[in-house]
């Protein structure tokens, strides 16, 4: 059962997702928070799998609850195009993934089992976007350890900022399951990155990836 914290200032919204969520068999809602500083507090005491988490909310927003929740807690960051830099640093943040409030119940329902399974969630159409605008920009995180990259990491490194899931990365690079999971550990650690959405910001910061690459197939 994968357990699910709302974080949303909208009580609407947050009933909408609570009927959908807990209308699957296999997740269910533990807790909903009006802010920020509610959602820090029941991510502590409820301990959910993943927290949805908009972005603006009043007494402490979704990127700074995000950066006290992110960790052993997934946080999946609901969010508009409106909101591009503060998805970007919600990533920063340790944010396992974003995604569009506007999108189908269906897809809501799949992002939250992605992200409860350790990988990664980014849209391809948000995320070229996003790093469009905000790449150039003075680095708020140095990620250390790029020079000590096996070309075979830096390969995975690239493919993970395509976007791969695991599986994925297994078929491309014809290498059991287990050994994909061995590079992105390494990876993890040579870089010293939270998760992999801190792997997709690596990449596109050593200039591996770019905003105009990422359009097209791995």
């Amino acid at each position: 059962m994968i357990r699910v914290l709302i974080a949303d200032d909208q009580a609407l919204l947050r009933g909408s997702f609570r009927l959908l969520i807990d209308s699957e068999d296999d997740l269910t809602v533990v807790g909903e928070a009006g802010d920020g500083r509610e959602a820090v507090a029941l991510a502590r005491t409820e301990a959910p799998d993943v927290v949805l988490m908009d972005v603006r909310m009043p007494e402490m927003d979704g990127i700074t609850a995000t950066g006290q929740i992110a960790g052993g807690t997934r946080v999946l960051i609901l969010t508009t195009f409106d909101l591009d830099e503060y998805v970007y640093a919600a990533l920063r943040a340790g944010a396992s993934g974003f995604m569009l409030k506007d999108a189908p119940p269906d897809d809501l329902l799949k992002a939250i089992r992605v992200v409860a399974s350790g990988e990664t969630l980014l849209a391809p159409t948000v995320t070229t976007r996003l790093i469009a605008e905000f790449v150039q920009r003075p680095l708020q995180q140095a990620f250390r350890g790029l020079d000590t990259l096996t070309d075979r990491e830096r390969e995975v490194l690239t493919l993970v900022a395509h976007g791969l899931s695991n599986a994925e990365l297994s078929a491309q690079l014809k290498v059991s399951p287990g050994t994909v999971k061995t590079h992105i550990g390494r990876l993890l650690a040579k870089l010293n990155a939270r998760d992999r959405a801190q792997l997709v910001i690596a990449a596109y910061e050593a200039g591996l990836v770019t905003p105009r690459s990422a359009n097209r197939p791995p």
